[in-house]
């Protein structure tokens, strides 16, 4: 897995060995990041990301290397966190980053400094209906920014509803995956 575009085009992510992550592909990746570049008005330029279920942190590095200027992580798995620090430090983005080790779908506060995020991943084990918990823990805990945009990747086989309180503006299936774009109604 390598990051697609930007700055640290071509770089190998690390990924942890067995089933328990399961990262997006790199051309799933690539295909998601162009729809994104026509939405973003002047692309990743100076946004804030967020990385929910981040698994190795590609979505939120491959952000950072096509400008965002900062990414949340978010997982609760130990070994998971373990390779996205890894991640960070490999591609020199501490300065950049928070890593936090926590439920997605049960978010606190945004970390210090922070007012909002302008993109959200959210990449979630497959079949478990997580994308709307965590959904609405970003409302409720104020992560959006206004004009946010929220990438959710979930099997292409899963029953997915846009969640009241958001509007889809895309949908598109990659294989086993489904990408819906979704933006909060102001």
């Amino acid at each position: 897995m390598r990051i697609v575009a930007g700055k640290n085009r071509g770089r190998a992510v690390f990924a942890p060995k067995g089933l328990t992550t399961r990262p997006t592909s790199d051309r799933t990746r690539e295909s998601v990041f162009n729809i994104l570049n026509s939405l973003l008005e002047g692309g990743f330029q100076g946004r804030v990301v967020a990385d929910l279920f981040a698994g190795t942190g590609a979505l939120g590095l491959e952000a950072l290397s096509r400008g965002a200027e900062y990414a949340v992580f978010v997982d609760n798995n130990r070994e998971a966190i373990e390779i996205i620090g890894d991640n960070i430090q490999n591609f020199d983005e501490e300065k950049n980053t928070s890593l936090q080790k926590c439920d997605a779908t049960l978010l606190g506060l945004l970390p210090y400094g922070l007012s909002a995020v302008d993109v959200v991943f959210l990449d979630p084990p497959y079949e478990k209906n997580l994308v709307i918990l965590a959904l609405n823990s970003l409302v409720k805990n104020r992560w959006l920014a206004k004009g946010a945009v929220c990438i959710a990747e979930v099997g292409s086989k899963e029953n997915f509803k846009c969640p009241a309180g958001f509007e889809q503006i895309d949908q598109r299936k990659y294989g086993k995956a489904a990408i819906y774009i979704l933006k909060p109604i102001s």
